[in-house]
């Protein structure tokens, strides 16, 4: 339970911290845009079983791939994909958190 709460907490409440702190002026948007990162666990999908609570997501599945990660890294560099990119990483660094707990 505790472990679920620091994952979804992760995921919902860094994006949002990161958008107050640094995108004070477009927090909503700068948040939403972080949040769309979300979507890369569509990767998920493709597994078989498609949730299994005791598997780290890092290395498994091809959006949390080594590749992928420094793609998102490279991202958050360039003004224009920064938020994109910013909350690409702040869902591999909950993923991560998540599987250190296991």
């Amino acid at each position: 339970m505790t472990q679920t709460l620091i994952h979804y907490g992760c995921h919902f409440l860094l994006p949002l911290i990161v958008a107050l702190l640094f995108f004070k002026s477009n927090w909503k948007y700068a948040y939403l845009i972080m949040i769309a990162g979300m979507l890369i666990d569509l990767d998920h999908l493709l597994a078989t079983p498609m949730f299994d609570p005791n598997r780290c997501s890092i290395g498994y599945h091809p959006l949390h791939s080594s590749f992928a990660i420094l793609f998102y890294v490279f991202l958050s560099i360039p003004k224009k994909s920064r938020l994109v990119g910013l909350g690409l990483v702040i869902h591999i660094i909950s993923d991560a958190l998540d599987c250190w707990l296991m």
